[in-house]
């Protein structure tokens, strides 16, 4: 397996952000386990004036179109969000609007977050979940939740301080990467039963 395109998606709108640091460093990781991987990341932080205006992707800039186009033609994915009001971000759910209902058959995803504390964990399972079922997506068996005393604030930006984040990721990519190196067979539209084809 190698030159996989693994693609990291942050849906926090602040920067920098805890979640941005935790996609990154899950994003990295995966990087070093995958032979000759091509790694990106999408912030949806700056696209979010044009995705909440946007009457149709064709009006959208060339930068927000692009963001889009990687996410769906990631090979892998590791999406993370911020908890907002126990589910994830508006900026999360307004990028994924507009992603392809089919373009994500079979991707696997690793899903990440970050909250305020450790009641907010459950993201992972309860809402993000959920929402790449839906785009008929592999959600990767584990998922990775950081709270704020897992990060140290530094100029420019946050580091991962805690040792368990560290081992929950490591974690995290050791069980997805069975699943990633079986060759998951990906979809091709005429392939997929369309809503009006049941």
């Amino acid at each position: 397996m190698s030159g996989e395109l693994v693609v990291g998606v942050s849906g926090s709108p602040s920067d920098p952000s805890r979640t941005s640091t935790l996609v990154a460093a899950t994003v990295a990781r995966l990087g070093e386990e995958i032979e000759d991987a091509r790694t990106e990341t999408v912030e949806i932080g700056p696209l979010l004036a044009d995705l909440g205006a946007a009457s149709s992707r064709e009006a959208m800039s060339d930068r927000t179109r692009r963001a889009l186009e990687t996410v769906e033609a990631a090979d892998v994915l590791v999406v993370g969000s911020p908890a907002f009001r126990a589910a994830y971000s508006g900026a999360f759910k307004l990028f994924f609007d507009w992603v392809g209902q089919y373009d994500l058959v079979d991707t696997p995803v690793l899903l990440t977050a970050t909250g305020g504390s450790d009641r907010h964990a459950l993201l992972v399972e309860h809402q993000m979940r959920p929402l790449f079922g839906f785009f008929q997506s592999t959600t990767l068996p584990l998922g990775v939740f950081g709270n704020e005393r897992d990060f140290t604030k530094r100029e420019g930006g946050y580091d991962i301080s805690s040792v368990d984040l560290e081992l929950r990721i490591d974690q995290a990519v050791r069980r997805a990467l069975p699943i990633i190196r079986g060759g998951f067979a990906t979809a091709g539209l005429a392939d997929v039963r369309r809503p009006a084809d049941f």
